[in-house]
C-alpha cells in the first residue's frame, strides 16, 4: 500500500515562494505542501496588477510538479477586482493547471457560510484602498460589513512582522464598534499569523474568528475531499464537514 501523502500546490504572495506555516500546522501530517512565489511587494492595487497575469503559468508550473488541486495563497489578490474576475481567476487556474482550484477569497466566504455568518466585523493590515476593494467584495458576495478597521500597511514584509499581540488588539479594535451586532470576525491577510490568536479571540469575543490564513489551508485541503477538521486553529477546524 502506498504511503504516499496527497499534494496540494500554493501560490504565495512572497518572492520566496515558502509554504506558509499555517498549512503544515494543521494538516502536515496528512497532506504535503508545495508552494511557489508571486513576487508582490506591496499590497496595492498596483502591486496586484504587477504579479496576477503570472497565476496561470504557476498553475501550471505546479500541475506539472505532481499535485492534485491548487490555491492561490493571497486574500487581496484574488478580492481585488472584484467578484466577477474572482470566477475568472479560479477558472483560469482550473483549465491551465487541470486541476481542481480555489482561493483564499473563495476559502473564506465558505467558511462563512459554515457558519451561517452574514454580518461580519473586519480586521486588515490594509491601506484604505484595498479595504475599499474588500468591502465592495463582501457586499457583492452577499455579506454585510458591519465595521472594518485597517492598519495601513502595504510592505509585505511589514504584515509579516505584525506581532501576536498586535494582531489581538486590531481584532478587539475592530469589534469596539460592532455592538454585538456581528456574526463573525475577519481577519483579513494571507500574510498575518493567525493560528494561536484566533482561538483566544474567539474565547474572548465568543463569536467565531474567521481568518485568512487558517480559513485557505481549510479551503485547500477540502479540494482534496479531505476533511477540514483539525486539533487546533479555533471553531472552523471543529466543524462536520
Amino acid at each position: 500500500m502506498s504511503t504516499l501523502k496527497p499534494k496540494v500546490g500554493l501560490i504565495v504572495p512572497p518572492a520566496s515562494g515558502e509554504v506558509p506555516p499555517e498549512p503544515l500546522a494543521l494538516y502536515g501530517d496528512k497532506v504535503d505542501f508545495v508552494a511557489v512565489g508571486l513576487g508582490l511587494g506591496k499590497l496595492t492595487p498596483e502591486g496586484y496588477d504587477s504579479v496576477i497575469e503570472r497565476v496561470g503559468e504557476l498553475s501550471r508550473l505546479l500541475a506539472a510538479d505532481g499535485v492534485q488541486a491548487v490555491s492561490l495563497m493571497g486574500t487581496s489578490l484574488s478580492f481585488y477586482r472584484g467578484p466577477k474576475y474572482h470566477a475568472q481567476l479560479v477558472e483560469i487556474m482550473q483549465s491551465e493547471s487541470g486541476l481542481p482550484a480555489t482561493t483564499m477569497s473563495d476559502s473564506v466566504t465558505k467558511a462563512f457560510d459554515a457558519f451561517g455568518a452574514k454580518r461580519l466585523v473586519v480586521a486588515t493590515p490594509y491601506v484604505s484602498s484595498v479595504n475599499r476593494l474588500l468591502e465592495e467584495f463582501l457586499v457583492e458576495s452577499g455579506f454585510e460589513v458591519v465595521h472594518l478597521h485597517g492598519l495601513g500597511l502595504e510592505r509585505v514584509e511589514d504584515i509579516l512582522a505584525v506581532s501576536q499581540d498586535e494582531l489581538r488588539q486590531l481584532g478587539l479594535e475592530a469589534m469596539k464598534s460592532a455592538k454585538g451586532e456581528a456574526d463573525a470576525l475577519f481577519i483579513s491577510c494571507g500574510g498575518l499569523r493567525t493560528e494561536v490568536v484566533t482561538s483566544e479571540l474567539e474565547s474572548e469575543l465568543n463569536i467565531p474568528v474567521i481568518s485568512s490564513a487558517l480559513a485557505g489551508a481549510w479551503g485547500a485541503v477540502r479540494l482534496l475531499g479531505l476533511s477540514g477538521r483539525a486539533d487546533t486553529g479555533g471553531k472552523l477546524f471543529m466543524l462536520d464537514d
